[in-house]
This record gives C-alpha cells, structure tokens and sequence, in this order.
C-alpha cells in the first residue's frame, strides 16, 4: 500500500492533520491509530470521565519511580482511540500566553510567535460566545461556556476573587490572569473530541483511509530518508508495511513518538545501543527534555452531600443518566473541572500557577478513594524546571516506555509546591466557600510545616496530563526538529504534535496542539 501522507496517531494533532491535509482531494491520506474507534458511550459524556481509565481507550501508562515522590510510580494516562487524549480528558481550552510563544521564536523558531500562530488557534475554533480578534467562529472545533457549572465551581471563583484575583470571563483573550469558569470542547452536552470535530467529517473524503488497531512498531529508512512504516495491524498483530510517496508524520503525542523514533532506532546511539536497538540515526535529543506539569491538591469535606462524589455507581448513575439522555444536562453534562484561575507568586510579573476545582474527591488523578462528600482544589506551578526524559527497555514494541518525568527534582519546583498548598488554603479561607467547608481532609490540618507539606506532596502529588517537549523543535545539535518539523538529518518525515514543544506552555496543552497541526498541515501543504 502506498499513500502520499501516512500519519502515525490519530489524538489531537492527527485529527487536525488528517482533515487539513484531505481537503487537497488529490493527494492521498493514511491514518493509522493503535486503539479503536471511539464507541465507547461514556467518551461522548462529559461527565464519563471517571469511566475512561480502561485499558481500551487508555495506554494505561506509569512513570518509572520518582525519587522525590517517595519512589511513587505515578499514574500517567494518555488518550489511546479515535482523539488520543482529547477523547478521555476534561475538555479545558486554555491557549497559554502571549509571552510563552514569543519565547519559542526567540530561541530560534521563526514563524512561532504569538502574533503567528494566532492565526492558527482561530482557524480552529467555533466560539459560541466570543467575537473579537483573539477568537474564531465556524471553524470545525466547538468551544463554548459550560451548561450548568457545579454551585461549588462557582463559589470558588468568587472566593478566588475576593482573595485579590480579577474576574476573567477570557482566559484566551488579552490576558489569563485572573478567576472564572473555562470554556470547554463541549456543546449542547456532548464531548466535541477532535475525533468529532475533525476526523469524523474528513472521513467522508474518499482521499482518507484509517486504520484502527494499527501500531506502529518502526519507520522504515532507506538511504536517509523514511519511505514508510510497518505496522502491527489489527487484534492478531499481523505485519503490514505501508510505504509514503511524500511524507511520514508522527503525531503520536509526547510519550509515543519518541517512543516509535527509539524503536526505529532513530535517537541517542548510546541508548539505543544499550539496549539492543540498531542505531540508524543518531539523534540525541529524541525522549529527552520531557516537561509536565504535576498537580498539588487539597482535598476539602463538605458539610452537605452536594458533590458528584457517588454518582459513578450504577444505581446512582440512573437519575442523572435519564437527564442526560433527555435533555443533555445534569451531572452528566458536566466536564468536572468547571472552573479555576491564574495567579502570580510572590514576585511574578506574569500567571505561574494555575489552581482548578473539581466538585468531588479526585485523588492521585482518580487512582484513590475517599469515603463521603468533598471536594478538590487542583494547582501546578506553570513553569516547572524539572526535565525528563522517555526512553525504552528494549527493542520489543510491547514493552512499556520508561517515563521519567523527574517530579521535582529542580529546587524552585520543590518551592513552588508549598506556595501552591498556601495559595490553595488562603481561597479556601474565604467566606464565599468556607461556609460550604467541613473540613480538609487532605493534606489535614495538622499539617503546617514545611516538613509536613512536602510529606503530603511526596505521597499524593499526581500528573497534570500535559507531557510535552521529547522531541523539541529548534536550531541546536540537541533539537530533534526545525522550525518547519522536520526531522534533522532525515528525509520524508516530520513530528507534528505536542512533543515539539521547545518549552511547555503555562496552561492545559490541548489547544496548543490543536494549534501546532493547523500549522503544520500548512507547512506540509506549502512544502515548508
């Protein structure tokens, strides 16, 4: 089989890809997916969160332990179905800000400004609220206010603005700083994944072909340049290869990519060399300069049984189902994380810690119980100096990646965690959500030290979602792509997702993936 484009996972990027690039109806598209097709009712609810943890639409991932999380492997999932990780998370569009892009193009990214690549956020975007120059509509991504946020969400805002936050009813507009409730990738109660957004219309183009069920264990190179993939097809894993007449793209996502170029044995030769992959690239920067952000939390009891805490359970899941499927609202409808705010540190001139609510216990990303009604105040510092890395254990594709985050292993990160804790319980103090309050369940009132805090943090500190950079685009020895990503010193391939990331943005990273496909569907059109 031979297409001109063969696109390696269909997540966030490779849904815009695939859309943008089949618009051109002479050239030809192969999209290839690992996971199935996303049937799995509960990704269509935006409530269904919780039940998406599964090993059918999730890889299910864990970090290698993390030395300053007490050893911990640390829950890690990633979206594995038709929208990757846009089909399993909680749906916040948030772009980051105007300063983080700069810095991208003055490190050597020309084209990667914020002023450029606006453009490119609004190609995607439908707003069913906002009409002005930060904001598109008709694009094929729904963006909207929520339906009915959770009276906890709201009481959080306001406490968070009677803490010395401004209201801010446009994180994506002038500035982010500031509370209020996100606009999500949902409307009229329904997850819009880009699975639904992009990848489904494109489907009718007869100039698109995908594959679910197909991994790709390694592209295949012939005399410097990449000529095509072979692939692990369908439930018995049979052996396929599928050869590019213009380009390979990788949009497999931060973990995944890296992943596929180490198998390929594209990447660091010492590494590769250490565990019985034949080098047939040397790149040292694949899997390195791994950036995410980790979630410090506390968790708060409630005085009544108002949260969502329960509603999982099958005989509790009845009522709010019914609502959903009547009339798309309710519990159901809800993307759990409804509402948060940007603040500075002490001595920031910019937002570096964001801080969200989600009106039920969810603990080390869902992985833990507690009994009762409660509620929980998510926080990450924006700009972590922890780097890691992805690398892998042996030339088997089966083989589970070797995810290190290193969580705090850089000092201001360690700082910034106890800010966030202090910041956290300072709005919690207000009387605009203090009367909602029982008590703090986690990390507990007894716990006011630093030694105590950081205690808490090492047993219960949990991943934001938001892995990016193991393929960083720039100009240096060290970077694994150009300004036009494209992979340095191979032919026909190109890595178009989250892992190109030079550095991570301040703020959820969906929609600057979303962002970085729009671009580099237009660069790979115009042959950039």
């Amino acid at each position: 089989m031979t297409y001109d484009y063969i696109i390696v996972g269909a997540g966030s990027a490779g849904c815009v890809l695939a859309n943008r690039l089949t618009e051109d109806p002479s050239v030809s598209v192969l999209l290839l997916e690992a996971g199935g097709a996303d049937l799995n009712p509960f990704i269509h609810v935006p409530g269904g969160i919780p039940k998406l943890f599964g090993p059918r639409v999730n890889w299910r991932f864990f970090t290698v332990p993390q030395r300053e999380l007490d050893g911990r492997r640390v829950w890690y999932p990633q979206g594995k179905t038709l929208g990757g990780s846009s089909a399993i998370n909680a749906m916040i569009y948030i772009r980051a800000q105007r300063e983080d892009y700069d810095h991208w193009a003055a490190l050597g990214n020309d084209g990667w400004s914020y002023d450029e690549v606006l453009p490119y956020f609004k190609k995607s975007e439908d707003n069913n609220r906002l009409v002005d120059d930060f904001h598109g509509q008709l694009g094929p991504q729904a963006v909207s206010d929520q339906t009915a946020p959770h009276i906890i969400s709201k009481c959080f805002v306001r406490a968070a603005h009677a803490a010395g936050l401004p209201y801010n009813d446009d994180f994506n507009g002038e500035s982010m700083y500031g509370a209020g409730l996100y606009q999500v990738v949902a409307r009229g109660g329904m997850r819009r994944s880009q699975a639904v957004s992009f990848l489904h219309p494109a489907l009718r183009r007869p100039n698109l072909t995908l594959m679910t069920h197909a991994r790709v264990c390694r592209l295949l190179v012939d005399h410097h340049r990449v000529s095509g993939v072979e692939v692990l097809a369908g439930r018995t894993g049979r052996r396929r290869v599928v050869t590019a007449g213009r380009e390979v793209i990788l949009s497999a996502g931060a973990i995944n990519t890296p992943r596929t170029l180490l198998l390929s044995g594209i990447g660091p030769a010492a590494d590769l060399e250490r565990v019985g992959v034949k080098v047939v690239h040397d790149l040292p920067g694949v899997g390195r300069n791994l950036s995410d952000h980790l979630n410090v939390n506390v968790h708060s009891a409630l005085r009544d049984p108002i949260s969502y805490n329960g509603l999982d359970r099958p005989l509790r899941m009845l009522r709010p189902g019914l609502q959903w499927l009547l009339f798309r609202s309710g519990p159901a409808a809800s993307v759990i994380v409804e509402g948060g705010g940007f603040f500075r540190s002490p001595g920031a001139e910019r937002p570096d810690m964001q801080l969200h609510v989600a009106p039920a216990y969810v603990v080390r990303g869902g992985q833990t119980k507690l009994p009762g009604h409660g509620f929980t105040v998510n926080s990450t510092f924006l700009q972590p100096e922890s780097i890691g890395s992805v690398r892998i254990p042996s030339p088997d594709p089966s083989a589970q990646p070797l995810i290190d985050p290193s969580y705090l292993s850089a000092e201001k990160d360690r700082e910034m965690a106890l800010v966030l804790l202090r910041t956290i319980r300072r709005v919690l103090a207000e009387p605009e959500i203090a009367g909602l309050v029982d008590r703090e369940v986690l990390p507990g009132p007894s716990a006011r030290s630093d030694e105590q805090l950081m205690a808490y943090v090492r047993q219960y500190a949990s991943c934001d979602y938001h892995p990016v950079g193991t393929c960083r685009m720039g100009v240096g020895e060290d970077a694994v792509v150009d300004p036009q990503l494209r992979l340095r010193g191979l032919e026909g391939v190109r890595v178009i997702d989250s892992s190109i990331m030079p550095r991570i943005t301040r703020g959820n990273t969906m929609a600057p993936t979303m962002m970085i496909a729009e671009k580099g569907a237009d660069l790979v059109a115009h042959g950039g």
